[in-house]
């Protein structure tokens, strides 16, 4: 099996339908469908379920997807390492975030990291809940957290921490939290995102020893942060959110934090991305160009 045929399936079982695989490789969907049944052919095995409109991987297809990706990110590695591409950044680099804080802070800095390095195309895609690493679906990812996994780089980018507040309104209409407790007479605006507990806000006063676990209701809910924020702005309830989508309200008093002698789970930003990917020009200088522009914040 050549790399060409791993990047052809890896372009095709990426892609929504045969259709669209043959658009993004300038071929007819017949063209892809005639090597496909080629590889499968000469594999002894079905790679994809086809139907009229959409095609989805077999457990065999997958299988060859994980490899491919693998087996191609350490060719396209090891040419980098022997200086096929001179160092310079080239080719595509695949950026996955959140929401809200991908549009606020990191598609302006990929504006300019392009400006920088034009040999580079970039591919940013936004998500409510981050996809899982393990799929190596993107070069770099934008979290709140370091990587729990050793085979998974964790460059920490600033520091971020969740915060509770409220607008003024809304503490003038219903009262002022004193204690974690207090919250279960308020109107919480809930966030799904990822694998936090809904519904549960982890709260922890000053030298205590772990977390109090409070259980919060509402009647807002959203997966969207930005969404939750207009919530909390128009007076309709309290939130927590992380400091950085928050910040400039607080500055301005439009929020107020709320039980700030409380501490909440901390949500430091990192540019997490798989081992293999380390030695790539573009992953090294986007996650470089990153590093100096969130420090540049004053973070």
């Amino acid at each position: 099996m050549q790399p060409s045929e791993l990047g052809f399936f890896a372009a095709v079982a990426t892609a929504a339908s045969l259709s669209a695989a043959g658009r993004d490789l300038g071929v007819s969907t017949a063209a892809v469908s005639k090597r496909l049944a080629q590889m499968e052919a000469r594999l002894g095995v079905p790679l994809m379920v086809r139907t009229t409109r959409r095609a989805s991987l077999t457990p065999e297809g997958e299988l060859l997807l994980e490899h491919a990706r693998r087996i191609l990110g350490e060719i396209e590695a090891l040419q980098h390492l022997i200086g096929a591409a001179g160092g310079r950044p080239s080719g595509l680099l695949r950026v996955n975030a959140t929401l809200g804080f991908g549009r606020m802070h990191v598609a302006p800095v990929i504006s300019e990291y392009i400006k920088r390095h034009p040999g580079v195309d970039v591919q940013l895609q936004l998500s409510a809940d981050p996809p899982p690493l393990a799929e190596d679906a993107f070069d770099v990812c934008v979290r709140f957290g370091s990587p729990p996994e050793a085979r998974i780089v964790g460059r920490f980018l600033a520091p971020n921490r969740r915060l509770l507040c409220a607008s003024p309104r809304y503490l003038r209409a219903h009262g002022e939290p004193r204690t974690p407790a207090d919250l279960a007479r308020h109107n919480c605006i809930g966030i799904r995102q990822g694998s936090d507990a809904y519904g549960v806000w982890r709260l922890a006063q000053a030298g205590a020893a772990r977390p109090q676990a409070v259980h919060v209701r509402g009647n807002l809910t959203t997966n969207d942060g930005e969404i939750a924020v207009s919530w909390a702005l128009e007076g309709l309830g309290i939130i927590m959110r992380a400091e950085w989508d928050i910040e400039r309200y607080l500055r301005s008093g439009r929020l107020v934090q709320v039980l700030p002698q409380y501490a909440t789970p901390e949500a430091d930003i990192y540019a997490v991305y798989h081992r293999r990917h380390q030695m790539l020009p573009r992953v090294r200088s986007f996650v470089d160009f990153l590093t100096e522009r969130f420090a540049r914040l004053g973070r």
